[in-house]
């Protein structure tokens, strides 16, 4: 497959860069910018286009977006617009950027770049990665095939979203030191780890660049590693998913 544009929508930004999906790599440099407030599907689409058109892009194009997706629609709204729901994603931005896009959970996006390119590679049983950033995004394998829309990020923790509690903008909202906020994440893990009990986890997102100052805190029994791919994780997932066979 030919180089793909590939588009990271997030709830504060939307990045994009054209990426070469055999070697995982950015063919020029990542363009981004804010994702409109309120981050309607209009508006949103119109913030596709934009940065589409930033590289002229002419061909396919993969999106990564913060919402459970079903063969194109979105059915929840985590960050965004509630007016989401319901919406055809894959539709809406194909007419936006005139091109051919496949859309698809974003956490879901930055773990297939992990297990093709990064920290994942090679590994077998169950793997789970988790991006904290705005929210908890969350992406669950098994011997390298992807359980799509688990949203793990949304499960209940003493009485609240996971992600209200555990989140990069949570940390910095509430002005956290990195150990309590260490604390939550170590609480977060220790659930997955009782639900699925995975071979490996993988720690991704913004904050994963700053992995040296929470990991040594958490207490998990499951191996921890740090995304490799980093923040750029979504863009190039979200190209690799334009090359899968679309059901």
């Amino acid at each position: 497959m030919p180089t793909i544009l590939g588009i990271d929508i997030g709830g504060t930004g939307i990045k994009c860069a054209p990426v070469d999906t055999h070697k995982g790599e950015f063919t020029a440099e990542r363009f981004r910018i804010l994702t409109p407030q309120p981050a309607t599907p209009d508006a949103v689409a119109a913030g596709v286009a934009e940065v589409a058109q930033h590289f002229e892009w002419k061909g396919a194009i993969g999106c990564g977006f913060p919402a459970a997706i079903k063969h194109g629609t979105a059915y929840t709204a985590a960050n965004v617009d509630p007016s989401w729901i319901g919406t055809d994603a894959q539709a809406l931005f194909s007419a936006s950027t005139k091109m051919k896009c496949t859309v698809i959970n974003d956490a879901d996006a930055a773990g297939l770049a992990e297990m093709r390119f990064g920290a994942g590679k090679g590994e077998k049983g169950v793997v789970f990665m988790c991006t904290l950033g705005t929210g908890i995004g969350a992406a669950l394998f098994v011997d390298g095939v992807l359980v799509p829309n688990t949203e793990l990020g949304h499960i209940e923790i003493r009485g609240k979203d996971a992600e209200r509690r555990a989140s990069e903008r949570v940390r910095i909202e509430k002005d956290l030191s990195w150990h309590r906020w260490a604390k939550r994440v170590d609480e977060y893990l220790h659930r997955i780890e009782q639900l699925f009990w995975p071979d490996l986890i993988i720690v991704g997102g913004g904050v994963s660049k700053e992995a040296d100052k929470f990991l040594p805190y958490l207490t998990v029994q499951t191996r921890v590693v740090v995304a490799t791919m980093h923040n750029d994780a979504g863009i190039i997932g979200a190209a690799l998913a334009a090359t899968l066979p679309q059901h």
